[in-house]
């Protein structure tokens, strides 16, 4: 029996889409496991899942106005009134004017809580070190690239379902 480029390209296309499929399969396990996490610390703190989420973008990307917060998160502004209130209550956040505009408001994260946090995903940090001692630089760096662009997908995906809901 004689093996073809055909052949070959035919085993390479499958391969391909076997290993896309298995990394779509892990990408959605990964989703669900840091969902429970994120609730268990959520819970934890007594926030809903839904002030957990709005708390780490307001951390990542503020301060935020609260209309940027809702197009970043999506959530209608009453939800999201009621979600800034919870969180300015608990001060894990601070609602301050914006010196660019004395008439808008800004929210941003209160540092003095991090530690708080920080403790909460020692675990998983710690078992994140093990895991990624196991690669090169150079694996990492590709990781890094291949978690970047996938969550700026998915970024983009939300926004599009926003967009749609609207």
């Amino acid at each position: 029996m004689t093996i073809t480029a055909g052949d070959d390209a035919a085993a390479a296309r499958r391969r391909r889409r076997r290993s896309g499929a298995a990394i779509k399969e892990s990408m959605r396990e990964l989703s669900v496991q840091l969902s429970l996490l994120n609730h268990q610390i959520s819970a934890s703190f007594d926030l809903r899942d839904t002030d957990f989420d709005c708390l780490d973008v307001i951390k990542r990307h503020g301060p935020l106005s609260p209309s940027a917060l809702a197009r970043r998160t999506g959530l209608h502004a009453a939800t999201l009134t009621g979600v800034l209130d919870r969180l300015e209550r608990g001060e894990w956040i601070a609602r301050e004017r914006d010196p660019a505009d004395r008439r808008a408001v800004i929210v941003r994260a209160r540092r003095e809580r991090n530690p708080e946090l920080f403790g909460k995903f020692a675990g998983m940090n710690s078992a994140m070190d093990g895991l990624l001692a196991d690669y090169t630089p150079d694996d990492l760096e590709l990781l890094a690239d291949f978690l970047r662009r996938t969550a700026d997908a998915g970024r983009v995906a939300t926004e599009a379902l926003v967009e749609d809901g609207r």
